[in-house]
């Protein structure tokens, strides 16, 4: 009994650090570009697509990292 409780506490702790990492990794993606015309939604959506279609999921979450880079190079900050 007391291992099963020992069990869903980590599990509990697990999850909740998992969340926050995924809220933390959200929060970091670029949303402002440096060049006032093309700081617009339409172009935010194009260069994202654009990034994403470059680099597929890889389902280590590399491909995260990759699209972040790959909008800082077309000026999303």
């Amino acid at each position: 009994m007391r291992v099963a409780s020992l069990i869903r506490a980590s599990l509990k702790v697990s999850a909740s650090f998992l969340m926050a990492l995924a809220l933390l990794a959200c929060s970091s993606y670029p949303d402002i570009n440096s060049d006032p015309a093309k700081n617009n939604k339409a172009t935010f959506q194009r260069d994202a697509i654009d990034c994403a279609q470059s680099y597929p999921d890889s389902g280590s979450g590399v491909h995260v990292k990759q699209r972040i880079g790959c909008m800082n190079i077309k000026g999303w900050h």
